[in-house]
């Protein structure tokens, strides 16, 4: 499971980050989170809150752009500003996890090179139920996610984000019909196929 942690573009209710913790924390759900760095510094209190509760944590960017519309320059000062946001705010050096906003870049050979020289790699997912459309059902998000993530088998990695309440209404229901279709939750440094990308936080 993993959670991109981003100001919403969309609206949103209040509360639902510290819902999906609480939830994550009772279920002993391990996840992996990529948080954007102005995120970071305008909810700092609940970032440290996604860090002391063990989860990963990787790099969403700092302004939550298309990472190949920027120049090298700035490519380089967008990715380090997040970077310097997570060590200095809840102590977590984010390398070598990172994800390209909207995934825009997943394939680019410059974004990649780029983000390899700054010591990242970027993680795309397999299975996104687009929780951030206020269109869809928790039921149609719940029902994504099982039906993609099982298809799929070992190695899935499930795409979320941590602010619409589509999400969180389809949480409990999407994990336990998982745990009952044989799926075990763990973190990406825990999967084979990213074993070797040691975090530094």
């Amino acid at each position: 499971m993993t959670f991109d942690a981003e100001h919403p573009d969309r609206p949103n209710e209040p509360g639902v980050q510290e819902r999906l913790l609480e939830l994550l924390a009772r279920e002993r759900i391990p996840a992996t989170f990529f948080l954007q760095g102005r995120w970071v510094e305008a909810y700092p209190q609940t970032a440290g809150l996604v860090v002391q509760a063990g989860h990963l944590i990787g790099s969403h960017s700092f302004y939550h752009a298309r990472m190949p519309l920027f120049s090298d320059d700035g490519f380089d000062e967008d990715v380090r500003s997040a970077e310097r946001a997570l060590v200095e705010i809840v102590g977590v050096d984010p390398r070598p996890w990172f994800r390209c906003p909207f995934g825009e870049g997943a394939d680019d050979p410059r974004v990649l090179a780029r983000l390899d020289a700054l010591g990242y790699r970027n993680i795309h997912w397999n299975v996104g139920p687009d929780d951030w459309d206020p269109a869809r059902t928790p039921r149609q998000v719940e029902d994504t996610v099982v039906e993609e993530a099982l298809a799929k088998g070992d190695g899935a990695v499930v795409l979320l984000h941590t602010w619409p309440s589509n999400m969180i209404a389809a949480l409990p229901g999407l994990l336990a019909r998982l745990s009952d279709g044989g799926a075990h939750f763990v973190r990406l440094d825990q999967l084979p196929a990213f074993e070797g990308s040691a975090g530094r936080g």
